[in-house]
């Protein structure tokens, strides 16, 4: 009898202990919606039994696996998946998760390589923060920007003195294949070392080699340390290549919202329309020009508005985009590159001729234009080099005469020689960007005639000499011009000799 009773007791106890552990942790009933994949297809899928799914609502499926919901119709949806499509088979459960795409962002994204969802992809351990940005955001309100005011040097002459990109603005870089477009790009990131621009490049539809060649330059220039690489590469899914530049931006908008001056590369947006047309294609919505969907001009634009200069109430940060499209036989015309030239603020545009011709980078000057950065452009650069777009385009006319004609006229003759100078001095080589005194320095050697004695082989040795002299020799002009004040009478003088010095040792 005593033995049942100990056992009563200790069986009450244990319940007891039981009821005070369940009341701690009170159940919760949760509803989720779930529905089934019914087919599978390249890049989507069809699921049925989600009645309630929203547009673009992230779906899940087994595995962690996640796609999004683009079409809604009354009996099913149809999926894009973030996954391949060989992992997906019909039957398989698709749940809700009531929430859209996102991607974490924050100062532990800077010197990482990570795929749109915010994965790592550089072997590293993931990155810890706390803050997750949905990618498609509202871009700022008309109130909520402010003018572009601030240069952007990319350390490439041709461009910072031709044509001028602020910070806060969208310059479309265009050009048929292998003509240097990344080049370029990859150049203005390194520039802004010790500037505290913020670089973002997002890789879309790219080899996977070609991605690893761009980090392994921006590691062996130092320029890892405050660059993000956003990589959707040519294999996966066309959904990840979709959402790419859309993720890439969210990271950028972090640190816009901060107050910092960001820089983003689009490499390259003709890739992502072409993933988005194979989306469409296969979700049978109806195609139009070219077999493009007819919102191909909403995606980019809802994309390249996002890039501003933000007003001194929002933190007065900005984001400046460098869109690459890519063109067919030199065909601006195309439907691609004139949406794209239509919603940025100017273009750069890359020619296969001065490629083939060695002029490197090869920016045709005549076609390429900036719409607001010069009003951005350092007052010294348009007291140096106001002309110099007006010369060099009428020295490429003059060009033409010079193959046909033997007999020229004296002032025609010193023209073309000048062009000819002017040519080799916009010439310079990937991975060496120029200060922007040293600029100054060649291009005020140039427009006054220093040069015009020195034989053209020797013209990279004297620009070479004159960037060495102004940081050496003339630290106080360096320091004027760094500071954004205009050149005296003086100081030009100055800049002249030191050119003349040069020229006249290097053609001793």
């Amino acid at each position: 009898m005593n033995e049942k009773k100990s056992l009563t007791g200790t069986l009450d106890r244990m319940f007891l202990a039981a009821e005070k552990t369940l009341d701690q942790y009170p159940a919760e009933l949760a509803i989720k919606e779930a529905g089934n994949i019914t087919s599978v297809g390249r890049g989507i899928v069809r699921v049925s039994g989600l009645p309630g799914v929203k547009s673009d609502e992230l779906v899940e499926f087994p595995g962690g696996r996640m796609g999004i919901a683009f079409n809604l119709e009354p009996d099913e949806v149809l999926v894009v998946t973030l996954c391949r499509s060989e992992e997906l088979e019909a039957g398989m459960e698709a749940r809700r998760t009531g929430r859209v795409t996102d991607v974490p962002v924050g100062e532990a994204m800077l010197g990482r390589v990570v795929d749109p969802l915010g994965n790592q992809l550089d072997g590293m351990e993931k990155p810890v923060t706390t803050m997750r940005y949905t990618i498609e955001r509202e871009s700022p309100s008309i109130m909520d920007r402010a003018a572009v005011t601030v240069p952007l040097h990319t350390g490439i002459v041709a461009i910072d003195a031709l044509i001028p990109i602020g910070r806060g603005q969208r310059e479309l870089i265009l050009g048929d294949r292998q003509t240097g477009k990344t080049a370029i790009t990859i150049d203005t990131i390194i520039n802004q070392k010790n500037s505290g621009v913020v670089c973002i490049y997002c890789s879309i539809g790219q080899q996977t080699s070609a991605v690893a060649k761009v980090v392994a330059d921006l590691k062996k220039y130092g320029a890892m340390e405050y660059t993000t690489v956003v990589v959707a590469s040519s294999d996966e899914p066309p959904g990840i290549n979709f959402i790419a530049p859309y993720s890439a931006t969210s990271i950028a908008e972090y640190f816009m919202e901060k107050g910092r001056d960001v820089l983003i590369v689009y490499d390259d947006l003709s890739r992502h329309a072409r993933s988005y047309r194979e989306l469409s294609l296969l979700l049978r919505r109806p195609p139009a020009r070219e077999a493009f969907p007819g919102d191909i001009f909403y995606i980019h634009s809802r994309l390249l508005e996002r890039a501003t200069h933000l007003s001194e109430e929002k933190g007065g940060g900005s984001l400046t985009a460098l869109p690459i499209a890519e063109t067919e036989a030199q065909n601006i015309a195309a439907y691609i590159p004139t949406n794209l030239v239509s919603i940025t603020d100017g273009q750069i545009y890359l020619s296969p001729k001065l490629f083939q011709e060695g002029v490197l980078p090869p920016i045709d000057i005549g076609k390429s234009v900036s719409r607001v950065g010069g009003h951005t452009q350092l007052p010294v650069y348009r007291s140096v080099a106001g002309d110099l777009k007006i010369s060099y385009a009428q020295f490429e006319e003059l060009e033409v005469f010079e193959r046909f004609s033997t007999r020229l006229d004296e002032a025609t003759r010193r023209a073309l020689e000048r062009g000819h100078r002017i040519r080799e001095m916009l010439k310079q080589p990937q991975y060496a960007p120029f200060s922007v005194p040293g600029q100054i320095g060649m291009l005020l050697a140039v427009t006054s005639g220093s040069l015009d004695g020195v034989p053209l082989e020797n013209i990279k040795k004297a620009a070479q000499k004159i960037r060495d002299d102004m940081e050496n020799k003339r630290p106080d002009i360096v320091d004027k011009i760094n500071s954004g004040q205009t050149l005296e009478d003086k100081d030009r003088l100055s800049i002249i000799l030191l050119a003349q010095e040069a020229s006249a040792i290097v053609t001793s």
